[in-house]
């Protein structure tokens, strides 16, 4: 048995998304970026420990690992002691090593994040306005496209490229008090409208998508690869990711959880019921500016909070049923802009449902999302990291057919 199949033989069990690098010719970028993706989730940290994980040689990892360094993609922290032998150099992700903004779009608000290659925030804004225009979106991102490029402590020629999450349908759901005008969402393009004073790439999403996305590369995904996650925005959107991979479906369409009719006439669906309009439907006069405010209301507001968290639960239970039964996720993960108090009890009230009803399938548990609140926003900021740099098979598939 080679070096190479004895360290494939010993790799160990992980309830992670498998990090195996491949030997195909010319396979080199997708092997990088899966050394890297080791080392960035904390998998591995000595050369050993890299090749190990990923089923490469020793060599190759050695290759690659001066090429990070050069890159200035990870740096080296130190000496690992107290094993036989040469201390080995471990290394840790750079969180300079590049950077990138992310834009979400919703009718209820714009939100603006700088991400490091770390995961970290290095800044953030937000506006709560109610359907802005493509003018309000474009000055704001403006504004702060300028303001983080003088941020003290970040090298600007390491901004990677920008991400936007908005959703799909943006001016189309007929949501309550959408004035006339927003319909001019309907034909902006939205790469020309923020590409003006930069020549940064801009990718878009699905807002529901961008926040699956970075659950699944900086939050519980890094240990559940396989998960349903849900986004209570303005609407309600949801996303779809099995064995580390992000699942489209036929039409880039899977995991639309707030189109689902709730009535025999489909003329209700699950986000009338299940969001944040449907709640400030509920609240009324009593609706805060701010949905972070919602879990500080007075006594009557609290009990209309309470009698919607219920209504919630119950309607969420049966299409959870049937997440669990054809897809088999490891968790269903809530995230989006309600406070995390009321996302905890949203959740615990969902699980405790699903439990009376005694169904003879094992249930996937319902959570607290770790990216909850901006979770578009950072999901669109890791857009052009993963573009970059993470592994996904699509870039093996590309790097294949060179």
């Amino acid at each position: 048995m080679s070096d190479a199949q004895s360290r494939r033989s010993r790799k160990p069990q992980d309830d992670r998304a498998s990090l195996s690098g491949t030997n195909i010719e010319r396979a080199g970028d997708y092997n990088q970026r899966v050394a890297l993706q080791s080392i960035r989730i904390g998998l591995a940290k000595t050369k050993q420990e890299v090749a190990t994980y990923t089923g490469l040689t020793v060599p190759a990892i050695t290759n690659i690992t001066n090429r990070l360094l050069e890159e200035g993609l990870v740096i080296e922290a130190g000496k690992l002691h107290g094993a036989r032998g040469q201390p080995a150099m471990t290394f840790t992700i750079n969180p300079d090593g590049c950077y990138s903004i992310g834009l979400n779009i919703d009718r209820d608000h714009i939100t603006i994040v700088l991400l490091d290659l770390a995961g970290k925030v290095r800044a953030r804004a937000s506006r709560e306005v109610a359907f802005a225009s493509p003018s309000q979106v474009a000055d704001f991102f403006e504004q702060h496209r300028k303001a983080f490029r003088r941020l003290k402590g970040v090298q600007t020629d390491r901004i990677i490229g920008v991400g936007v999450a908005a959703p799909d349908d943006l001016a189309k759901g007929d949501l309550p008090h959408r004035p006339a005008d927003y319909e001019a969402w309907n034909t902006v393009d939205i790469r020309a409208l923020l590409s003006l004073g930069h020549d940064w790439p801009i990718m878009v999403e699905n807002d529901a998508a961008a926040a699956a996305l970075g659950e699944l590369h900086f939050g519980h995904g890094m240990h559940s690869p396989s998960f349903f996650y849900m986004l209570i925005s303005s609407g309600l959107g949801g996303g779809l990711v099995v064995d580390g991979e992000y699942f489209r479906g036929a039409h880039g369409r899977s995991g639309e959880l707030g189109f689902l009719p709730v009535n025999a006439s489909g003329s209700a669906t699950l986000e009338d019921f299940v969001s944040l309009s449907s709640l400030n439907e509920a609240l009324g006069e009593l609706t805060p500016a701010d949905p972070a405010q919602l879990a500080d209301l007075p006594p009557e507001g609290r009990a209309r909070v309470d009698a919607w968290l219920d209504v919630a639960a119950e309607r969420l239970c049966d299409p959870l049923v049937t997440i669990s039964c054809l897809i088999d996720p490891q968790a269903v993960f809530i995230g989006g802009r309600l406070p995390g108090s009321l996302i905890n009890r949203l959740a615990q009230a969902v699980n405790d449902k699903l439990a009376a009803r005694n169904l003879a399938l094992a249930m996937a548990p319902v959570r607290h999302a770790a990216l909850a609140a901006d979770a578009p926003a950072l999901g669109a900021a890791i857009l052009p990291i993963i573009a970059r740099y993470l592994p996904v098979r699509s870039v093996l598939r590309n790097t294949v057919r060179v």
